[in-house]
């Protein structure tokens, strides 16, 4: 059904840093009025002074800030907002604060309740999906109710495994189980890790892909009927199955299997009636085949490769679907000019199992030059809060070809110049210049078959050690309050050289 337009005047980014910022400057461009909440972890950050207007919402714990829709809900009353755009994580994906807005008549920029819903739940997910030709996974169709009939199911589909939470995602509640003696500890950590991670224990069984490639699909999907497929995203170089480094367009799809992916994307967005932007990730195997794992009903981190390739604001689409306008463009009409390359720069030691490293940024030049882009939301002296997940920012490249953006990315990397933390910058640095991935040969498995912290330069294996065990003992230290952090704290307790 067609939405009234409704014109948004006043926007609220119900999100931080980087994203909020980005978020901020197409609703600039486009004549509306900018609302910033922040937790006073966030008090100075950039994205606070770019707003209009901005009001604190509690202390750093996002649990007590940012995530707390009452106080996101009134500050909307307050300050007589229209719309408000959630960016990615803390409730971008939650139905209870999409309903609560709307029922204080605030636009939520995102899909219906309903979509976050299904697409929320993993087995909601493929159920939706199966009538719509959408390729899937073999597997179970619902949770597995115990070690039996788990048995007997990957006795069906034949070892290997994958064992997966029904809810969430981020590679939590996830076991590889190779053979039928480790079935039932899997099993076991799965259910548990699920359940702490997500309040909810259900997993489903799949068949493990070997070799496989990450392979998402952007659409857009106005409320007229129309929905296209914005091509794809290759994200396969990743550390504990989250991403890190994401290109557009994938180095081994053929036109025609682009078309067919992307054909199954629109259809999965179909099968729930979907509004605005959203991602369709799908498996692809050695054999070029791909199946269907989930749908994000929201924004991706890695969104920027897309419009590097499209020529699109993704956010400025978002909001004028929003408004109840219709997509400014058929699927015909969209063409891929060039390549584009992100990586994500996190304040992270990747030669100390990519734990994070707190600290204040003493040094901060961003790159600059044709084809580059920064999306960050930091400044130099400002300080890598513990509360939040530790992106610092998100370099991307765009060139004419593969190569070209591949080696623009190297010289940005040269570029970028970074102290006081450690930061994933020297093993993306060691992603571009590998063969594997400048042939485009790659796939999920690359950092466990091609990474080393020792290949960096600068490593030392006896200050390998001391750093783990000084990160280690922050660990056991941590207060209850930075509990909430999806992965481990630590300082790292010796420096990597740049290149």
């Amino acid at each position: 059904m067609a939405k009234k337009n409704r014109k948004i005047q006043k926007l609220l980014v119900a999100n931080r840093g980087e994203i909020a910022l980005r978020v901020m400057r197409s609703a600039r461009e486009m004549g509306i009025k900018t609302v910033a909440v922040f937790s006073e972890a966030d008090r100075i950050a950039p994205f606070v002074r770019f707003a209009d207007e901005a009001v604190c919402i509690g202390p750093a714990p996002s649990k007590e800030s940012y995530l707390v829709i009452e106080k996101l809900v009134k500050v909307c009353t307050d300050f007589k907002v229209d719309a408000v755009h959630p960016g990615y994580g803390f409730l971008s994906e939650n139905g209870a604060f999409c309903t609560a807005l709307e029922q204080a008549g605030v636009i939520f920029i995102g899909p219906t309740p309903n979509a976050m819903k299904v697409m929320g739940d993993k087995l909601a997910a493929k159920e939706a999906v199966k009538g719509h030709g959408v390729p899937l996974v073999p597997g179970t169709e619902g949770a597995v109710n115990g070690l039996e009939v788990a048995m007997s199911v990957a006795k069906t589909i034949t070892f290997p495994i994958l064992i997966k939470a029904a809810a969430g995602g981020g590679g939590k509640g996830m076991r590889i189980v190779e053979k039928e003696s480790e079935l039932k500890e899997g099993l076991e950590r799965a259910i548990s890790e699920a359940q702490n991670a997500f309040g909810d224990g259900s997993v489903f069984i799949e068949k493990y892909v070997a070799g496989p490639r990450h392979i998402e699909v952007q659409i857009m999907a106005d409320t007229h009927g129309n929905t296209c497929y914005l091509f794809e995203r290759e994200c396969s170089i990743q550390r504990r199955h989250q991403k890190v480094v994401e290109e557009a367009p994938s180095a081994v799809l053929t036109p025609e299997l682009r078309k067919r992916m992307g054909e199954a994307a629109v259809s999965v967005a179909k099968s729930v009636d979907y509004r605005g932007a959203g991602t369709v990730e799908f498996l692809l195997d050695e054999k070029m085949n791909f199946y269907f794992m989930e749908m994000n009903t929201r924004l991706q981190v890695e969104h920027p490769v897309t419009e590097m390739i499209t020529g699109l604001d993704l956010v400025k689409l978002q909001i004028r679907v929003a408004e109840g306008e219709k997509l400014p463009f058929t699927q015909d009409e969209l063409k891929i000019n060039g390549h584009a390359i992100e990586i994500r720069v996190y304040a992270e030691d990747p030669a100390n199992n990519f734990l994070p490293d707190i600290g204040t940024l003493t040094t901060y030049r961003p790159p600059q030059g044709p084809g580059v882009r920064v999306d960050d939301g930091f400044e130099e002296g400002m300080t890598i809060p513990i509360h939040y997940d530790p992106m610092i920012a998100k370099l991307i490249t765009h060139g004419a070809t593969r190569e070209e953006a591949i080696t623009r990315m190297e010289r940005a990397i040269d570029d970028y110049a970074i102290s006081g933390v450690e930061t994933t910058l020297t093993f993306c640095r060691f992603v571009m210049g590998h063969q594997s991935f400048r042939s485009g040969a790659y796939d999920t498995h690359f950092v466990r078959d091609h990474f080393a912290p020792e290949m960096l330069e600068g490593a030392d294996p006896e200050e390998q050690l001391v750093a783990a065990l000084v990160a280690a003992h922050l660990l056991q230290d941590r207060s209850p309050e930075h509990a909430e952090r999806p992965s481990a704290n630590g300082t790292s307790a010796w420096k990597l050289k740049r290149r």
